[in-house]
């Protein structure tokens, strides 16, 4: 596959890849966490700094995938509103909880700002917007909900989102200014840098291949033939799990998010898109989801293919949207096309689980990753620490397979082949 299919838009900060370790044989600690993502390193800055010994374990390299590849929109909440999270746990769990998912944003943020990360950020907000009159009135519910809760949102109408987006087709829009953007490589090399200076240990390029329990805790073991030890173990490895463990791939459906840049856009066209900096998600079935990028690129994304791209081609349905939406940048440029892999579960909610007493996991982000598993973090390594169930938002749920799992895939292809055809039938 050319290179180019592999480079995105994204820089990694002034002091560039943090310099990791080696995974010691043999080695013991407090606190192993499998995956190098946001999860993995908000937890382990966490855990380091309330004394625990942390080894954290990436099978990668660090930024290489959903984590440094996903396109930097920091958007608070979840899929489900405030009323239906409160139907789905009750009153004091899903109180919990939409308090808890009100307050993601804020926590990219103000780490961002108090530990002076060297991040590109925008928190001029997420726009959602609507494509049609069934869209707009769902998006009217939603901001009755919210601003119930006091949260920073409006409604706007077809001229102020023609003007905020600059986008042609959109009936109105929904405002959250809780949100905002950041350069998402810098965001996860950044997180491990602090991570390290709190005391956590990073190895890269060791994947784990078995978590086996015993009496007093773990032990894993590397493909490479090395083990560790631990008192707990956290599996952040979300789009990613394989079967370390049991049963926990089958119940998510993993899918390809694919992004394209444009050039840096032109005086005369930047200033007429996306003026005030926010990021866009849109009604579509098929969701597409726009920005720009610190350099004054257009990023545009939205889900391709099931398998891996095989060439420049699979990335047109984006430039076919964009065009749809932007015409005035026919003519301008692709620079940059990547992916990464996303996932979501069958309710459309994350999911918290813990298969064996200090083994957890936690996995479904469903367009929330950077603000949700920011928060994340800290709380699970909280938990993993003190044992106190009243710290998580989300209840534990056992681990449940989708029935015909080796289908889904297949399935979800065809769903998505048809709902693009819908969404292009409606313009």
């Amino acid at each position: 596959m050319p290179s180019s299919h592999a480079i995105p838009v994204w820089t990694p900060p002034p002091d560039g890849q943090p310099q990791t370790h080696p995974l010691n044989d043999h080695h013991h600690c407090d606190l192993a966490i499998v995956g190098g993502g946001i999860l993995g390193l908000s937890a382990a800055r966490q855990a380091a700094r309330a004394g625990l010994s942390v080894q954290v374990i990436e099978a990668g390299r660090l930024g290489s995938g959903a984590a440094g590849l996903n396109g930097g929109q920091v958007i608070a909440g979840l899929k489900q509103d405030p009323e239906q999270l409160m139907t789905l746990f009750g009153d004091r769990t899903g109180g919990k909880l939409v308090n808890f998912v009100a307050s993601t944003a804020d926590c990219v943020f103000e780490l961002i700002r108090d530990e002076g990360l060297a991040v590109e950020s925008t928190r001029a907000g997420w726009i959602y917007a609507s494509h049609t009159a069934t869209a707009l009135a769902a998006i009217a519910e939603r901001n009755r909900q919210w601003q119930a809760e006091n949260a920073d949102v409006c409604l706007l109408d077809a001229a102020a989102i023609a003007r905020l987006t600059g986008a042609q087709g959109y009936l109105g829009g929904w405002l959250d200014r809780r949100a905002g953007t950041i350069n998402p490589l810098a965001y996860v090399l950044e997180l491990a840098r602090i991570a390290m200076l709190s005391g956590a240990r990073i190895t890269e390029g060791e994947t784990v291949a078995n978590i086996a329990a015993h009496a007093g805790g773990f032990t894993l073991t590397t493909a490479s033939g090395k083990t560790l030890a631990a008192n707990k173990v956290l599996v952040a490895t979300n789009a990613y799990s394989d079967g370390l463990v049991k049963g926990l791939a089958q119940t998510i459906v993993p899918l390809h998010s694919f992004q394209i840049a444009t050039a840096r856009l032109p005086d005369s066209i930047a200033e007429r898109i996306l003026p005030e900096g926010q990021a866009v998600s849109d009604s579509r079935r098929i969701i597409i989801y726009y920005r720009k990028s610190p350099d004054g690129r257009l990023v545009f994304g939205g889900r391709g293919r099931m398998s891996a791209p095989r060439s420049d081609d699979d990335w047109n349905h984006l430039v076919h949207a964009m065009l749809r939406l932007f015409p005035a940048l026919k003519g301008v440029a692709i620079e940059k096309r990547w992916f990464g892999r996303v996932c979501v579960t069958q309710d459309h909610l994350p999911h918290f689980h813990e298969p064996l007493k200090g083994l957890v996991t936690f996995v479904g982000c469903q367009g929330r990753g950077v603000a949700l598993m920011s928060a994340m973090g800290p709380v699970l390594a909280d938990y993993l620490r003190a044992g106190d169930a009243d710290l998580l938002p989300f209840p534990t749920t056992p681990i449940h397979p989708i029935a015909f799992h080796s289908f889904r895939q297949i399935g979800v292809a065809a769903t998505i082949g048809w709902y693009r055809l819908r969404d292009a039938m409606e313009k």
